[in-house]
């Protein structure tokens, strides 16, 4: 069975369930404890696969150069994903990809929630909204994936070709983020409820 995509899925949720339990309700156990599963989760992906290592690698370093990491459980999420990175190993990247990605994460970054983004209209807003500008970079480091296996001389040092399939698995993080935020509140009704439950059967 290929967990990839679920992991990739499980990722998403539980880091967007890790920031709305910080911002919207101050929630520093849930925030951590989320925050920490997704750093588990993209510690794995990061270990196995070269794909996902030179995606969220370059994400950390666009959240790192944004100032985005600026809560207790981004940090803790950082150092569990830092470490697991350290202690197993990740497998080859290409460095000129490592670049290009990281860029375009930290384009999204600081063009999210952005007011002079957002007096650029509409349609400029909703791309940085969603973090178009890595989605878009992965989606040509694909092609180009597709391109090489049907001519092979396309080979440039320090450039590593994604997957198709990484393409797709990232676009199931990002659903999965969105559906985390979308649908915050019911979910977190939902554990309050069931650890409600929970302590009273103890």
């Amino acid at each position: 069975m290929n967990i990839e995509p679920i992991f990739y899925a499980l990722s998403g949720f539980f880091m967007k369930l890790s920031d709305d339990a910080y911002d919207k309700k101050k929630n520093i156990f849930l925030a951590v404890f989320a925050g920490m599963l997704c750093g588990l989760f993209v510690g794995y992906l990061a270990v196995t696969s070269a794909d996902a290592a030179c995606i969220f690698i370059a994400i950390l370093v666009g959240t790192i150069l944004s100032l985005k990491v600026d809560s207790l459980n981004h940090i803790v999420a950082l150092v569990l994903f830092v470490l697991i990175v350290v202690y197993i190993g990740i497998p080859t990247i290409g460095i000129v990809t490592l670049l290009i990605c990281s860029i375009a994460a930290f384009l999204d970054e600081i063009g999210n929630d952005n007011s002079w983004i957002k007096n650029r209209g509409k349609k400029t807003e909703l791309f940085f909204e969603y973090r178009f500008t890595l989605k878009v970079t992965i989606l040509i480091f694909a092609v180009l994936g597709l391109l090489q296996n049907t001519y092979h001389g396309i080979k440039i040092p320090g450039v590593q070709y994604f997957l198709i399939q990484t393409f797709v698995y990232f676009i199931l993080f990002d659903l999965f983020y969105e559906l985390a935020g979308l649908k915050f509140d019911a979910i977190y009704d939902g554990l309050n409820s069931f650890f409600r439950i929970f302590r009273r059967i103890n």
